[in-house]
C-alpha cells in the first residue's frame, strides 16, 4: 500500500504491480461490468438506479410526491442523469449536504434524423452527428453498437442497444500513400459515417433494427436519442496487470467510483449530513440542458429534500453554506511521449492516486478550503493524492464543478483520476486509481 500523504503531493511514485490490493482489482473488474452495462448515458443512469435499488434505495418519481424522511435512502432519474442520497436519522432543517458529482455522457457520435443512408458500392450506412470533442481517428475500424432510448407515440420510453453492428472504415494506405507522413485528416461529415450492411437501398432501415431490439413496431417510434458505443470489453493488462483500458472511462470511471462510495456507506452509522451522489448528462457539450449540471435537476432535488426536512429559505441557505460538493472527472496523466505538454512541476502519474484539479481562471472550482477538505479525506482514507494544473501554453478543460458552484453557491472542489488517451474511443488508466478515488470519496461522504 502506498503511504498516505500528510500534505498536498508534489511528486508521487506509482504503486508497484506486486502490491496492488485485491480490492483494487475487484473494483476495476466491477468498473468494467458497469461500463459494459452503460453504452449510453440513459443506460448508465438506469444502471445506477438498478444498483441503488438492489441496495435498498427507494426509487422516486419526479412527478409524484416524495415521502423523504430521516433514515431513508432514495434515488431519482431524469433522462440520462441520476441522483442517489441517504438522509441521516438526525437530519433537520439545517443539515448540510455532502455531494460527490460526475457525468454519465461520453464524446462520440449521435444518430441523426433520417438516419438510414445508402453509400457507394451498395454499402448500407447511417448518418451520425459528432457529439462533443472525440478523437475521431480512434473510432475507426472498431465494431460499434447503437445504444440509447426510443420513445413510442404513446410516450413510453424504451432503452435499446443493438450489440456490435457498425464500423467506420479507414481508407487503405494504398489509396492514401502519404497518410503516415502528412497526417490523417478526417472530414466530420464525409469520413465518419459508419457502414452496417450490404444490399439495395430499399432493404435498409436502421430504425427497424432499434425497434426490433425494443420489441415495438418501427412505425410506433416517435423520437429517439441514440449514440454509437464502442463494444470491446474492458480489460486489465500489462506488467503485473497494472493497466486498465476501457471505453467511456471519461466519465463512467467517476460515476462508478461515486456510486460505489455511496452504496458502501449506505448502512453506516453516525452520518451527520445528507450524503449524495449526482451524475449528470451532457457535460461533454457544456451541461446546458434540463438534465445537465447547468440545469435545475440538482437544485430541485436539494430543495425538495430540505423542504421535507422542514427548512425555511433561510435554513436552506445555511445548509448550503455548510455543504461540500466534490466534482470528479478524469484528468491527464503525464504522457510519456509528450511530456512537454504538461506543467513542468506538476506531473500526475498513473498509479499515484487521484488528482486535485486547480486552475487560476476557475475552469476548476477548487479553492484553498476545498483543497484542504480533499487532502484531509485522502489522508483519512490512506490514499495518495496528486495535483494537476495545466501548462500556461495549453488551454485547460473544465467540468461540472464550476457550473454547479455558480448555480448553487456550494463550495466545490474538482478532482479525478489521471488517464491517457482522453476522448479516445478507448482510454487508459492504472488499475489501482479508480479504487483510490472511490475510497477518498467515501471518506468525503463520511465527513
Amino acid at each position: 500500500m502506498v503511504t498516505a500523504q500528510t500534505s498536498p503531493a508534489r511528486s508521487v511514485d506509482p504503486v508497484q504491480p506486486s502490491v496492488i490490493p485485491d480490492a483494487a482489482r475487484e473494483h476495476a473488474a466491477d468498473l468494467g461490468t458497469f461500463v459494459a452495462a452503460s453504452p449510453s448515458s440513459y443506460h448508465a443512469a438506469a444502471e445506477v438506479a438498478r444498483r441503488a435499488q438492489a441496495a435498498g434505495f427507494t426509487l422516486l418519481a419526479e412527478d409524484a410526491a416524495w415521502g423523504v424522511t430521516p433514515g431513508g435512502r432514495y434515488v431519482v432519474v431524469r433522462d440520462g442523469s441520476v441522483i442517489a442520497f441517504t438522509v441521516p436519522e438526525t437530519a433537520g432543517p439545517t443539515t448540510p449536504f455532502t455531494i460527490v458529482g460526475a457525468h454519465t455522457d461520453s464524446t462520440g457520435f449521435k444518430l441523426k434524423p433520417k438516419p438510414t443512408t445508402h453509400g457507394a458500392g451498395g454499402w448500407w450506412q447511417v448518418g451520425v452527428e459528432v457529439y462533443g470533442g472525440p478523437l475521431l481517428n480512434s473510432w475507426l475500424d472498431r465494431e460499434l453498437e447503437l445504444a440509447g432510448r426510443i420513445v413510442t407515440h404513446d410516450g413510453t420510453e424504451h432503452l435499446v442497444r443493438t450489440g456490435p453492428m457498425l464500423r467506420i472504415p479507414q481508407l487503405a494506405i494504398h489509396l492514401d500513400r502519404g497518410v503516415n507522413d502528412n497526417g490523417l485528416a478526417l472530414d466530420k461529415q464525409r469520413h465518419t459515417q459508419p457502414v452496417w450492411g450490404l444490399g439495395d437501398a430499399q432493404s435498409a432501415d436502421v430504425l427497424a433494427a432499434l425497434a426490433a431490439d425494443a420489441g415495438v413496431d418501427p412505425a410506433d417510434i416517435g423520437g429517439y436519442d441514440v449514440v454509437l458505443a464502442e463494444t470491446q470489453p474492458a480489460r486489465a493488462f500489462g506488467a503485473g496487470q497494472a493497466l486498465f483500458a476501457s471505453a467511456r472511462l471519461d466519465n463512467l470511471l467517476s460515476t462508478h467510483a461515486g456510486l460505489t462510495a455511496l452504496l458502501g456507506r449506505a448502512s453506516s452509522e453516525g452520518s451527520t449530513g445528507v450524503e449524495m451522489f449526482a451524475a449528470f448528462d451532457h457535460e461533454e457539450i457544456g451541461s446546458a440542458s434540463r438534465s445537465g449540471a447547468a440545469g435545475p435537476f440538482l437544485e430541485e432535488v436539494l430543495v425538495r429534500i430540505s423542504t421535507a426536512l422542514g427548512a425555511t429559505a433561510e435554513e436552506r441557505s445555511r445548509a448550503f453554506a455548510a455543504s461540500l460538493h466534490v466534482s470528479s472527472d478524469v484528468g491527464h496523466a503525464v504522457h510519456p511521449n509528450y511530456a512537454e505538454r504538461h506543467d513542468p512541476a506538476n506531473h500526475p502519474v498513473a498509479g499515484g492516486g487521484p488528482i486535485l484539479k486547480i486552475n487560476a481562471n476557475q475552469r476548476y472550482a477548487t479553492d484553498a478550503h476545498g483543497a484542504a477538505a480533499w487532502n484531509a479525506a485522502c489522508r483519512d482514507a490512506g490514499v495518495p493524492t496528486q495535483e494537476f494544473v495545466s501548462s500556461n501554453v495549453v488551454p485547460c478543460g473544465s467540468t461540472i464543478g464550476p457550473i454547479s458552484a455558480t448555480r448553487l453557491g456550494i463550495r466545490t472542489v474538482d478532482v479525478g483520476v489521471p488517464i491517457l488517451s482522453m476522448h479516445s474511443a478507448r482510454e487508459l488508466t492504472a488499475v489501482v486509481d479508480p479504487w483510490y478515488l472511490s475510497r477518498a470519496m467515501s471518506a468525503v461522504l463520511g465527513g
